[in-house]
């Protein structure tokens, strides 16, 4: 009787990381690693030895340094005598400051154009056509400084709320906005405002964990729970609750005039507000036509189906239509924010210090250090984007069409 037996094993062989298919991909993936690397080493070994033929050498004992120019807008503690590094900070802190709330309010702007671009109303589908068209098409620097150009001619100035109607002059006797920038009350921490503070957020993860229940009871069960008074009790009611019993600790300081300027509360100069503004009414832009593509890439026939069933039109763009439409509108979406995060640096523009104009720009005319400026810049820059692609790829990743 014969036995079967398995062939024996080749000895791996060099010639194989050529002739074998199993292998070859890798080899000349390892190459041009390995010509990468060296070109890279070349270009770093010639700008060393040029820089140190002109007596200059890559040092960033600079930071260390002080600074000695003053930052209008800042969100940390600084002052003129505090050094290059800190200076650096604060102007990217300004950076993410804006990128932020551009962002948010570029998606909210963007969404509700997308979706009224689709409206059956002929007169509203068409200014939102005209909006699009109007902002995409000029440059974001032309809008930043028509914005803020508008708040300086427009808006008044700190005397005119002199006199005796100057409360009244305030927008709920809390808000002022001029000329010179916007003013709004500052909450002021007393002892027990951590805890008011912890039940708010944890009222806000309440309320993401309770929408997150009713949709798995629709989809599952076709049980249809309310989430929208539910959630703004969440979020009203836990935090009131906690702030009268710890005994009222969050109090506000509100802005008043004295002498020629508003003192006291928060202060937004006109430049932050007009950039943010601008940044995001232009983004809006995109982010509506890509909100209007992934609407239209979802099939008819599901908001057919989906009405045949009952349910409402919002109910059909909530449900159906949209967490379909996110598969598409996501992707182009990350793209916008990181847009708009780098067109932030046009804030130079219109005096706002953001890390261009402090890092990239005060800081390197006064210090001459060009080289190590520029690489500062490139590498803050580049951790901001790969951060906002890493969190929404995560999201993306969630929305995504699960396969079997």
């Amino acid at each position: 009787m014969s036995t079967i037996t398995d062939p024996p094993s080749e000895s791996f062989q060099l010639s194989q990381l050529i002739n074998d298919t199993r292998y070859r991909s890798y080899t000349f993936q390892f190459i041009a690693m390995i010509l990468l690397i060296a070109a890279f080493a070349y270009l770093g070994s010639n700008l060393v030895s040029n820089l140190r033929a002109a007596g200059l050498n890559i040092s960033f004992d600079f930071l260390g340094e002080p600074a000695g120019y003053d930052i209008n807008q800042r969100l940390i503690e600084y002052d003129s005598q505090s050094t290059h590094w800190r200076a650096s900070v604060v102007g990217a802190l300004n950076t993410l400051l804006v990128a932020f709330l551009g962002c948010l309010m570029a998606t909210i702007i963007g969404v509700i154009v997308g979706v009224l671009r689709l409206s059956k109303n002929w007169l509203i589908r068409k200014v939102m056509s005209i909006y699009v068209e109007i902002f995409r098409n000029v440059p974001v620097l032309v809008w930043i400084l028509i914005i803020m150009a508008i708040f300086v001619a427009v808006l008044p100035q700190p005397r005119d709320f002199r006199g005796e109607d100057a409360e009244a002059s305030m927008l709920l006797g809390s808000f002022a906005f001029t000329g010179r920038g916007f003013y709004f009350p500052k909450p002021l921490f007393g002892p027990g405002s951590a805890v008011v503070i912890a039940v708010f957020l944890a009222s806000i993860a309440g309320i993401f964990v309770f929408r997150n229940y009713a949709r798995k009871a629709l989809f599952e069960r076709g049980q249809m729970i309310p989430t929208l008074w539910p959630s703004v009790g969440l979020f009203f009611i836990p935090a009131i609750l906690a702030y009268f019993v710890m005994g009222q600790p969050i109090s506000l300081e509100y802005p008043e005039l004295r002498g020629f300027n508003f003192q006291g509360g928060v202060y937004a100069r006109n430049s932050l507000i007009a950039l943010t503004f601008a940044l995001a009414i232009y983004t809006a832009a995109f982010i509506a036509e890509n909100v209007r593509a992934g609407i239209l890439a979802v099939s008819k026939g599901q908001t057919e189906a989906a009405a045949s069933l009952g349910l409402r039109p919002n109910r059909i763009m909530n449900l159906v239509i949209l967490p379909q439409a996110l598969r598409v509108i996501i992707p182009p979406l990350i793209s916008q924010y990181l847009n708009l995060t780098k067109n932030s640096s046009l804030a130079i523009a219109v005096g706002y210090m953001d890390l261009t104009g402090t890092l990239g720009g005060i800081t390197l005319n006064q210090t001459g250090r060009a080289i190590e400026c520029v690489l500062l810049l490139m590498l803050f820059y580049l951790t901001f984007s790969l951060c906002i692609s890493a969190i929404m790829n995560v999201y993306n990743n969630s929305v995504r069409l699960k396969e079997r």
